[in-house]
């Protein structure tokens, strides 16, 4: 099962692109979905290029669709919000950029190392040194959080599994409070064992 953002091994030509060129391509189309996107029908061609991008990466279609799942129930909630309080159309629009944004986002984490990406951030933020910006420090919270994501959809994926085996319905209280605590205790964990290495402040 791929989680969200995990790293797929390649040799497609987007897996060998620089992952500094690939974060820049990333915030490109991300500020232009974002600003031409204004109509439904204008989610077509950029559905259309994104599908291109993955059929370039050779990601599977399976495994695409699947990094939209952990973005379904907010999807499903803005969604909602917008039909109520605008109007269809624009629900659609929101939602679709939405959608795709994290696409394009769960592209480069499939086709990038997660050394990689840290690599070309802290490269990029090398001028902010003079400015007192930490850079490592930058670079640790990027990779615990890129860490967390599988280990909290993992979280997810218990829970609902324990749900099951005890033949009990879908609740978001009862699926909400173990995550959060569970969520909860790995933070812990995480900051004792950040303390004891010396990295705290």
């Amino acid at each position: 099962m791929t989680t969200l953002g995990q790293y797929v091994p390649g040799t497609s030509p987007v897996h060998r692109m620089p992952a500094i060129a690939k974060l820049a391509v990333l915030v490109v189309v991300l500020l232009t979905i974002a600003i031409a996107v204004r109509h439904p029908w204008e989610l077509v061609p950029a559905t259309a290029v994104t599908v291109a991008a993955y059929a370039l990466s050779r990601i599977g279609p399976r495994a695409a669709l699947r990094q939209l799942r952990p973005a379904v129930w907010m999807l499903l909630f803005v969604g909602a919000f917008q039909w109520l309080f605008t109007s269809w159309q624009r629900a659609l629009v929101v939602c679709g950029v939405l959608g795709l944004s994290v696409a394009w986002a769960a592209l480069v984490s499939l086709t990038t190392r997660v050394l990689d990406m840290l690599d070309a951030i802290h490269r990029l933020l090398g001028p902010f040194r003079r400015f007192g910006v930490n850079t490592d420090r930058v670079g640790l919270v990027l990779a615990m959080t890129i860490r967390c994501i599988p280990l909290i959809g993992g979280l997810v994926a218990d829970v609902t599994e324990a749900r099951k085996a005890r033949g009990l319905g879908f609740s978001i209280r009862a699926l909400a409070v173990p995550v959060v605590i569970g969520a909860l205790r790995t933070a812990d964990a995480m900051g004792e064992a950040l303390a004891a290495r010396g990295v705290d402040d």
